[in-house]
């Protein structure tokens, strides 16, 4: 298994503290960090300083929201990005969400898996470097009406552009076996992934024509070692309140595909009520119905001993890459957390 990181360009309180975890990650044998947007800093400026700071990582843009940007755009990005970091660039999307999109950036959520498809569609062209010519629901390339006629770029992709996207509805799963490089999942839980995530990831491979090997699954968690069993309590009870903006806080108020990821994994009914807590502003409340089962399914959280063990449940259930979030006061703690966490991926990975 590979081993990855999310960063924030504007995350740990600093943008140079950042850039260095970044840096030190790489002499770590970090294989992957992917940059996130959400609603903070943008990924492919970060993406840039990072690349002309590091030497042997892949970067990844993890994710761009899809139609915050035309797809042209986010190809000239992906190759540019490519380019200057020669070869080293993973080109992540998402659909994001009705309150990023529409709360935000004031751009419709609706029709996101059409709108999806028809980017990674259009990406795919200009990758290949021919004249753009589209026609679809969501996009016309050229635009129909006037007098333009297609073009090209005048630039070329001088390496792959391997394409990830971000899924958890059952759908956009389907969609990113078909077509996608890679997954880029959360809220995963070993136990229940099969019919929660692998059953529509494998129907969108038998539809695209291909197999589970074409496919980088990419699943993430957060990482902290406790030295024993009270150590352990404490922090799953400060997990506790995280879990709970996610099922009740992430998305509006009608849309939040975490808490139905949840739902699919078993949890169906702590992950309405912490739903409507959260969303009545008992946040307390919210937290105090969330299990040490649940946050102890979702991360990979425990002594060194558990963490170990854990991640060969992961690898056995189908994942490729792991995505680590470090825990740790400082930068140094961090650092020491994601060391030992690497060096477990890779052992995990290299089956007896």
């Amino acid at each position: 298994m590979r081993a990855a990181i999310t960063v924030e360009a504007s995350g740990l309180g600093s943008w140079t503290r950042q850039a260095d975890f970044v840096v030190e990650a790489e002499k770590l044998g970090l294989d992957i960090c992917w940059v996130a947007e959400a609603w903070g800093s943008d990924a492919p400026s970060a993406l840039g300083y990072y690349a002309a700071r590091t030497e042997r990582m892949l970067l990844g843009s993890g994710v761009m929201q899809v139609g915050t940007r035309t797809p042209v755009a986010l190809a000239q990005t992906a190759i540019t990005l490519s380019n200057l970091s020669q070869g080293r660039f993973l080109l992540g999307l998402g659909p994001s969400g009705p309150q990023v999109m529409e709360g935000l950036h004031g751009v419709p959520f609706a029709r996101p898996l059409a709108r999806v498809r028809e980017t990674v569609e259009i990406v795919r062209q200009v990758l290949a470097g021919g004249k753009i010519d589209h026609s679809g629901t969501e996009y016309r390339i050229p635009l129909p009406g006037g007098d333009a006629v297609p073009m090209k770029l005048s630039m070329r992709a001088e390496h792959p552009v391997p394409l990830y996207l971000a899924a958890l509805s059952p759908a956009m799963l389907r969609l990113t076996g078909e077509v996608a490089d890679g997954w880029l999942g959360t809220s995963f839980v070993p136990e229940g992934a099969a019919g929660a995530y692998f059953a529509h990831l494998d129907e969108g491979l038998a539809h695209g024509g291909r197999v589970r090997a074409d496919l980088d699954v990419c699943q993430g968690a957060e990482v902290a070692f406790a030295a024993d069993e009270e150590a352990l309590s404490a922090m799953v009870t400060g997990r506790k309140k995280e879990l709970a903006f996610s099922l009740g806080g992430m998305g509006s108020a009608s849309t939040n595909f975490y808490n139905r990821a949840y739902s699919r994994q078993g949890w169906t009914e702590v992950a309405e009520e912490v739903r409507q807590r959260w969303q009545a502003g008992d946040r307390d409340g919210a937290a105090g119905l969330v299990t040490d089962e649940m946050v102890l399914a979702t991360t990979l959280i425990g002594t060194e001993t558990m963490v170990r063990d854990r991640l060969r449940v992961w690898r056995d259930a189908g994942v490729d890459t792991v995505r680590l979030y470090p825990a740790g006061e400082d930068l140094a703690a961090r650092l020491d957390t994601l060391g030992r966490a690497i060096e477990l991926v890779h052992e995990a990975g290299a089956r007896p």
